[in-house]
Protein backbone atom coordinates (compact mmCIF):
# COMPACT_ATOMS: atom_id res chain seq x y z
CA UNK A 1 0.00 0.00 0.00
CA UNK A 2 1.47 3.82 -0.93
CA UNK A 3 1.97 5.93 1.97
CA UNK A 4 -0.19 8.76 2.10
CA UNK A 5 1.57 11.96 2.95
CA UNK A 6 0.18 15.35 3.92
CA UNK A 7 1.32 18.55 2.26
CA UNK A 8 0.75 21.62 4.60
CA UNK A 9 2.04 24.69 2.07
CA UNK A 10 0.17 27.79 1.00
CA UNK A 11 2.56 28.29 -1.83
CA UNK A 12 1.12 26.77 -4.61
CA UNK A 13 4.34 26.49 -7.22
CA UNK A 14 5.82 24.85 -3.88
CA UNK A 15 3.36 22.58 -2.97
CA UNK A 16 2.90 21.19 -6.17
CA UNK A 17 6.64 20.35 -6.66
CA UNK A 18 6.08 18.64 -3.86
CA UNK A 19 3.52 17.02 -4.64
CA UNK A 20 4.76 15.80 -8.12
CA UNK A 21 8.28 14.54 -6.93
CA UNK A 22 6.38 12.63 -3.81
CA UNK A 23 3.70 10.67 -6.32
CA UNK A 24 6.84 10.36 -8.54
CA UNK A 25 8.71 8.40 -5.37
CA UNK A 26 5.84 6.06 -4.97
CA UNK A 27 3.41 7.87 -2.19
CA UNK A 28 0.23 9.23 -2.09
CA UNK A 29 0.27 12.96 -1.44
CA UNK A 30 -2.65 15.68 -0.97
CA UNK A 31 -2.28 19.38 -0.58
CA UNK A 32 -4.00 21.95 2.30
CA UNK A 33 -3.45 25.50 1.46
CA UNK A 34 -3.89 26.55 4.91
CA UNK A 35 -4.68 25.38 8.78
CA UNK A 36 -8.47 24.86 8.76
CA UNK A 37 -8.36 22.63 5.53
CA UNK A 38 -5.24 21.16 6.46
CA UNK A 39 -6.82 19.60 9.82
CA UNK A 40 -9.94 18.74 7.81
CA UNK A 41 -8.01 16.25 6.42
CA UNK A 42 -5.81 14.83 9.19
CA UNK A 43 -8.92 14.00 11.07
CA UNK A 44 -10.28 11.88 7.96
CA UNK A 45 -7.16 9.79 8.90
CA UNK A 46 -4.37 8.03 6.98
CA UNK A 47 -1.82 10.22 6.62
CA UNK A 48 1.90 8.93 7.49
CA UNK A 49 3.53 11.79 7.60
CA UNK A 50 2.59 15.95 7.43
CA UNK A 51 5.03 18.00 5.54
CA UNK A 52 4.16 21.31 7.55
CA UNK A 53 5.11 25.08 6.33
CA UNK A 54 5.63 26.63 9.58
CA UNK A 55 4.06 30.04 8.00
CA UNK A 56 0.49 29.43 7.16
CA UNK A 57 -2.84 32.21 6.11
CA UNK A 58 -4.90 31.60 9.32
CA UNK A 59 -2.36 30.07 11.59
CA UNK A 60 0.84 29.15 12.24
CA UNK A 61 2.38 25.82 11.78
CA UNK A 62 3.50 25.69 15.42
CA UNK A 63 0.02 25.95 16.99
CA UNK A 64 -0.64 23.45 13.88
CA UNK A 65 1.55 20.55 14.79
CA UNK A 66 0.94 20.66 18.34
CA UNK A 67 -3.10 20.12 17.53
CA UNK A 68 -2.21 17.43 15.31
CA UNK A 69 -0.07 16.01 18.86
CA UNK A 70 -3.38 16.11 20.69
CA UNK A 71 -5.37 14.07 18.61
CA UNK A 72 -3.23 11.39 19.88
CA UNK A 73 -2.90 9.41 16.55
CA UNK A 74 1.01 9.64 15.69
CA UNK A 75 1.87 10.75 12.18
CA UNK A 76 5.24 12.10 11.55
CA UNK A 77 5.95 15.48 11.21
CA UNK A 78 8.36 17.61 8.88
CA UNK A 79 8.67 21.45 9.54
CA UNK A 80 9.38 23.49 6.51
CA UNK A 81 10.18 26.96 7.29
CA UNK A 82 11.79 30.21 5.32
CA UNK A 83 13.13 31.03 9.06
CA UNK A 84 16.53 28.84 10.49
CA UNK A 85 17.14 30.82 13.86
CA UNK A 86 18.36 28.11 16.40
CA UNK A 87 15.18 29.28 18.40
CA UNK A 88 12.83 28.48 15.77
CA UNK A 89 14.33 25.35 14.97
CA UNK A 90 14.08 24.32 18.63
CA UNK A 91 9.98 25.63 19.17
CA UNK A 92 9.26 23.11 16.29
CA UNK A 93 11.10 20.25 17.62
CA UNK A 94 9.54 20.71 21.64
CA UNK A 95 5.95 20.88 19.59
CA UNK A 96 6.50 18.02 18.64
CA UNK A 97 7.69 17.92 15.04
CA UNK A 98 9.74 15.04 14.15
CA UNK A 99 12.59 16.94 12.05
CA UNK A 100 12.88 20.98 10.54
CA UNK A 101 13.91 21.64 7.24
CA UNK A 102 14.55 25.35 6.52
CA UNK A 103 13.78 26.90 2.79
CA UNK A 104 14.84 26.94 0.13
CA UNK A 105 15.76 23.68 0.38
CA UNK A 106 16.53 20.50 -2.39
CA UNK A 107 14.13 17.89 -3.41
CA UNK A 108 16.27 14.82 -3.31
CA UNK A 109 16.87 16.40 0.62
CA UNK A 110 13.50 16.12 1.13
CA UNK A 111 13.25 13.19 -0.20
CA UNK A 112 15.82 11.86 2.16
CA UNK A 113 14.57 13.50 4.99
CA UNK A 114 10.94 11.60 4.84
CA UNK A 115 12.88 8.13 3.86
CA UNK A 116 14.43 8.74 6.78
CA UNK A 117 11.39 9.69 9.01
CA UNK A 118 9.84 6.47 7.65
CA UNK A 119 12.63 4.12 8.54
CA UNK A 120 12.58 5.79 11.76
CA UNK A 121 9.11 5.05 12.33
CA UNK A 122 9.17 1.30 11.24
CA UNK A 123 11.83 0.63 13.56
CA UNK A 124 9.86 1.71 16.47
CA UNK A 125 6.95 -0.06 15.23
CA UNK A 126 8.90 -3.36 14.96
CA UNK A 127 10.12 -2.69 18.89
CA UNK A 128 6.50 -1.64 19.69
CA UNK A 129 5.35 -5.52 18.88
CA UNK A 130 8.86 -7.20 19.72
CA UNK A 131 8.33 -8.39 23.46
CA UNK A 132 9.87 -5.67 25.51
CA UNK A 133 13.25 -6.77 27.94
CA UNK A 134 13.87 -4.48 30.75
CA UNK A 135 16.64 -2.84 30.72
CA UNK A 136 18.33 0.12 32.38
CA UNK A 137 21.29 1.49 31.71
CA UNK A 138 23.38 3.19 34.65
CA UNK A 139 26.73 4.92 34.61
CA UNK A 140 28.08 7.13 36.93
CA UNK A 141 24.41 9.14 38.21
CA UNK A 142 22.98 8.59 35.35
CA UNK A 143 20.12 6.12 34.89
CA UNK A 144 18.38 5.49 31.52
CA UNK A 145 14.99 2.97 31.46
CA UNK A 146 15.55 2.12 28.00
CA UNK A 147 11.72 0.89 28.01
CA UNK A 148 10.04 3.48 29.67
CA UNK A 149 12.17 6.14 27.48
CA UNK A 150 12.67 7.61 30.22
CA UNK A 151 16.33 9.44 32.36
CA UNK A 152 17.01 10.51 35.95
CA UNK A 153 20.30 11.85 37.29
CA UNK A 154 21.36 11.29 40.60
CA UNK A 155 17.47 10.04 40.67
CA UNK A 156 16.29 13.47 39.23
CA UNK A 157 13.82 12.82 36.55
CA UNK A 158 15.36 14.43 33.65
CA UNK A 159 12.93 15.83 30.33
CA UNK A 160 14.62 14.59 27.38
CA UNK A 161 12.99 15.36 23.57
CA UNK A 162 12.60 12.21 21.50
CA UNK A 163 16.15 12.98 19.87
CA UNK A 164 17.55 14.03 22.63
CA UNK A 165 17.28 10.46 24.36
CA UNK A 166 17.96 8.83 21.10
CA UNK A 167 21.60 10.64 20.56
CA UNK A 168 22.40 10.08 24.52
CA UNK A 169 21.10 6.04 24.45
CA UNK A 170 22.98 6.06 21.50
CA UNK A 171 26.15 7.54 22.92
CA UNK A 172 25.76 5.26 26.26
CA UNK A 173 25.68 2.39 24.48
CA UNK A 174 29.42 3.50 22.26
CA UNK A 175 31.31 4.54 25.13
CA UNK A 176 34.28 6.03 24.56
CA UNK A 177 34.04 5.63 20.68
CA UNK A 178 34.23 8.66 18.98
CA UNK A 179 32.06 9.89 16.09
CA UNK A 180 31.92 12.43 14.11
CA UNK A 181 28.74 14.80 13.15
CA UNK A 182 28.32 13.29 10.36
CA UNK A 183 28.09 9.84 11.65
CA UNK A 184 25.91 10.99 14.28
CA UNK A 185 23.96 12.40 11.45
CA UNK A 186 23.61 8.86 9.98
CA UNK A 187 23.26 7.09 13.00
CA UNK A 188 20.32 8.81 15.16
CA UNK A 189 18.66 10.93 12.49
CA UNK A 190 19.03 8.85 9.37
CA UNK A 191 20.86 11.17 6.98
CA UNK A 192 23.85 12.06 6.40
CA UNK A 193 23.67 15.60 4.55
CA UNK A 194 26.75 17.90 4.36
CA UNK A 195 26.27 21.26 5.75
CA UNK A 196 23.63 19.93 8.41
CA UNK A 197 26.23 19.71 11.45
CA UNK A 198 24.92 21.97 13.80
CA UNK A 199 22.23 20.21 14.43
CA UNK A 200 23.87 17.61 15.98
CA UNK A 201 25.80 20.57 17.92
CA UNK A 202 22.79 22.01 18.72
CA UNK A 203 21.04 18.68 20.23
CA UNK A 204 24.36 18.10 22.17
CA UNK A 205 24.44 21.86 23.36
CA UNK A 206 20.67 21.25 24.99
CA UNK A 207 21.67 17.52 25.89
CA UNK A 208 24.40 18.54 27.89
CA UNK A 209 22.54 22.27 29.58
CA UNK A 210 19.89 19.19 30.75
CA UNK A 211 21.81 16.28 32.01
CA UNK A 212 25.61 17.65 32.80
CA UNK A 213 26.06 19.70 36.51
CA UNK A 214 28.57 22.30 34.32
CA UNK A 215 27.97 21.68 30.93
CA UNK A 216 30.94 24.22 29.77
CA UNK A 217 33.01 20.84 31.78
CA UNK A 218 31.10 18.13 30.78
CA UNK A 219 31.14 14.35 32.52
CA UNK A 220 29.65 12.41 30.32
CA UNK A 221 29.18 13.85 26.82
CA UNK A 222 33.29 14.85 25.67
CA UNK A 223 34.04 16.79 22.67
CA UNK A 224 37.32 15.23 20.65
CA UNK A 225 38.64 18.32 19.04
CA UNK A 226 38.80 18.11 15.47
CA UNK A 227 36.71 15.03 15.37
CA UNK A 228 33.94 15.20 17.04
CA UNK A 229 31.91 13.74 20.19
CA UNK A 230 32.42 10.49 22.42
CA UNK A 231 30.72 9.45 26.27
CA UNK A 232 33.09 8.98 28.41
CA UNK A 233 34.78 6.11 29.47
CA UNK A 234 35.48 6.59 33.06
CA UNK A 235 32.71 6.30 35.59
Amino acid sequence: MRRKILIVEDEPDIARLVQTHLVDNGYDADIASNGASAMRLFKQGGYRLVVLDLMLPDTDGLSLCRRMRETGDYVAILMLTAKSTELDRVLGLEMGADDYLTKPFSVPELLARIKALFRRMEALKSSAETPIVEETIEYDGLAIDVARRSVRIEGKPIELTAREFDLLLFFVRHPGRVFSRIQLLDQVWGYNHDGYEHTVNSHINRLRAKIEKNPAEPRYVLTVWGVGYKFSEEG
